[in-house]
């Protein structure tokens, strides 16, 4: 989960809903004062949402990017449907491609960050030519299990059974928020659908590793993470993106949500990377 600093949108940022042959997700969008150099696609993570890039957006503008954050199937603002098919990873990485071609672009650079890092995996080696390149932020290789520290199991079993601003006010016990940031992790909380919820943390506890098949793909890769980042262990990470064939980027001043724990130092990470390849 990514702790915005603030819930006031830049004015460059569009609120919208990216309507797709797969539903509809919401967006924040932005687009360049001239014509767009490339389109970049944002994917968060487990209980995260759009908000999670904000701080992002308005420079990937200024550098000539149109960029799209959205909400995943059942996050936040984006609705939710019953069918537990509707959320596997490839099910999520269909969503990603669907959102890319609804906002107009028929290729993207990709990023995902935390549990979104295992969804744009599976995108790239679901359908690789409709992506620039791929981009991993603050996540592993496959699961990142379960532990006395992040007990991932008895949150599958408690989501349906425990109301979800119970398990929420639980995550944030002993925290001390602003108001307007509390009541906003809050509403995005317990406006996760839970089937959603469910199978997304179930993922955390068993994705398979498919850092290999990504590498014949062939797209390039970026990797990097906060220097104090708290979920996937630094070596895993690092071994991922010397499988990869690049080397991890840590961002100083952050942990695991550098896109707004340290935007300027992710951006001088990040950015060099994109325009690289575009």
């Amino acid at each position: 989960m990514s702790v915005p600093r603030s819930v006031q949108l830049p004015p460059e940022v569009v609120v919208s809903t990216v309507d797709t042959d797969r539903g509809p997700f919401a967006a924040h969008r932005v687009s360049p004062a001239s014509r767009a150099r490339a389109h970049v696609l944002l994917v968060p993570g487990w209980t995260g949402s759009k908000e999670d890039f904000t701080p992002l957006l308005p420079a990937l503008a200024a550098a000539g990017f149109a960029a799209t954050a959205y909400d995943q199937r059942g996050q936040f603002e984006t609705p939710g449907d019953a069918d537990a098919a509707s959320y596997s990873l490839a099910a999520l990485a269909a969503d990603a491609a669907a959102v890319t071609s609804a906002a107009g672009f028929s290729t993207s650079h990709l990023l995902g960050h935390s549990f979104g890092g295992l969804v744009v995996q599976r995108a790239v080696v679901d359908d690789p030519a409709r992506w620039t390149s791929l981009s991993l932020l603050s996540t592993g290789p496959g699961a990142l299990g379960d532990s006395p520290q992040r007990p991932l199991h008895q949150i599958v079993r408690a989501i349906g059974s425990v109301p979800l601003d119970q398990l929420h006010a639980m995550r944030e016990q002993g925290e001390s928020r602003p108001d307007d940031i509390a009541d906003f992790l809050l509403r995005r909380f317990t406006s996760n659908s839970e089937a959603s919820l469910r199978a997304m943390t179930q993922h955390l506890i068993d994705a398979p590793d498919v850092i290999d098949a990504v590498l014949d793909t062939g797209v390039p890769c970026w990797v990097g993470r906060g220097a104090d980042d708290d979920a996937w262990p630094h070596e895993q990470q690092s071994h991922m993106a010397e499988r990869l064939g690049t080397s991890i980027q840590v961002v100083a001043g952050s942990a695991h949500s550098p896109a707004i724990e340290n935007t300027p130092g992710l951006l001088a990470a990040w950015l060099p990377f994109l325009e690289m390849h575009s």
